[in-house]
């Protein structure tokens, strides 16, 4: 089976539909698909949600498709350095379920072990935790949290071979790995491709059994926030 795809939009073929649940990897600008992202954007498809730890910056990330009005909602743990987000949130535009980013995380990679759901005591005692169960373990109160299903799975990676097996590199790791495993279908953009058993096996962070297209590209990596100080 080829995995291989000559471009972002031939590796989304057939894949992508109105109101359809996407997750995507990412954290800030830090190992963010752009690729996928870009690719979606031109594809026309409306109404999607997604779930991602935030939604990039105005112009890059999942931003350029709040631009373009095609995401309907974001299930999302962070709003900030995304003023279009913040003004379709507040203007009720957009809707909006706020997650903390562990339990995001852990909703992710629940799904992708085929999890529907789980009980935390992250949010109890606040408005994360309205209309959810409650229930007592040990003395304690905790809350259930349901499993993230996505129907597709939109991950970047530094490295892969071409059975899918997957190398992140230092923090882009981030909500990679749990994101591409709660998807039906992952869609895998990477910056190298090389043959199996080029990669050292304890080093590989995603199997391939998770990854079912894969894509190479080139990429912008943007820094989000540039801080710098006087010679």
């Amino acid at each position: 089976m080829n995995k291989v795809y000559g471009s972002a939009a031939e590796a989304l073929d057939g894949l992508l539909r109105d109101d359809m649940l996407i997750a995507a990897g990412g954290f800030g600008l830090c190992g963010i698909p752009e690729l996928l992202l870009a690719a979606i954007r031109d594809s026309g498809v409306k109404d999607l949600t997604f779930a991602s730890n935030n939604a990039g910056v105005d112009d890059f990330g999942i931003g350029i498709l709040l631009q373009t009005r095609q995401v309907r909602k974001m299930m999302s743990s962070y709003v900030g350095e995304n003023a279009e987000f913040m003004r379709q949130y507040l203007s009720g535009e957009l809707e909006l379920e706020f997650n903390p980013q562990g339990t995001l995380a852990e909703r992710m990679r629940a799904g992708g072990c085929g999890i529907p759901g789980f009980y935390t005591k992250t949010g109890v005692g606040t408005q994360v935790a309205e209309g959810k169960e409650h229930k007592e373990f040990n003395g304690e109160t905790y809350i259930l949290e349901r499993g993230i299903f996505a129907d597709l799975s939109i991950v970047k990676a530094w490295k892969a071979d071409t059975t899918g097996n997957a190398i992140f590199r230092k923090t882009a790791r981030n909500f990679n790995p749990p994101a591409a495993m709660c998807g039906k279908v992952c869609v895998l953009e990477v910056e190298e491709i090389v043959q199996p058993g080029e990669l050292d096996p304890d080093k590989i962070h995603l199997p391939g059994i998770y990854v079912h297209r894969l894509v190479q590209g080139t990429h912008e990596k943007r820094i989000e926030q540039r801080t710098v100080r006087a010679a």
